[in-house]
């Protein structure tokens, strides 16, 4: 069980790392976002004008930094679970955030996706931390 729910962990954050990587990439190269399809009337209710800052966040944020967990779980280091928590975590709240700012966009379902990705990362990577042995240190 231990090993499936390391996969599906790596799965997850790869997924959210190379979007992130990808989206963030679209929006600064972009900021208007209509080479991704984003109308720029979706900032009206934002603090933005453009996309590009949302495109830094994103590409910094729910990119590189879960590239780095992504890694940090192939190479079993013991810091990479917390940080896939932390990457749900604040999946779920760019999701949040972004459906309080500008609406929930359906079509196409992305934040739907994205939405539960983050949950999953996150109730994943918390069974993990749970299940992980107590390491004691004997005097």
């Amino acid at each position: 069980m231990k090993k499936l729910l390391k996969r599906i962990l790596s799965i997850l954050v790869g997924f959210q790392g190379l979007s992130g990587l990808a989206g963030g990439f679209g929006l600064m190269l972009d900021p208007t976002g209509e080479s991704l399809g984003i109308p720029q009337r979706w900032l009206a209710n934002s603090m933005f004008d453009t996309y590009f800052i949302p495109g830094v966040i994103l590409f910094v944020v729910l990119g590189i930094f879960p590239m780095i967990c992504y890694a940090g779980l192939w190479k079993q280091k013991s810091w990479a679970i917390s940080g896939s928590f932390v990457t749900g975590v604040a999946l779920v709240i760019w999701i949040v955030v972004e459906i309080y700012m500008i609406g929930y966009q359906s079509k196409p379902p992305l934040q739907l996706i994205y939405g539960v990705t983050g949950v999953l990362i996150t109730l994943v990577s918390w069974i993990r931390m749970v299940d992980r042995p107590e390491t004691t240190s004997t005097p």
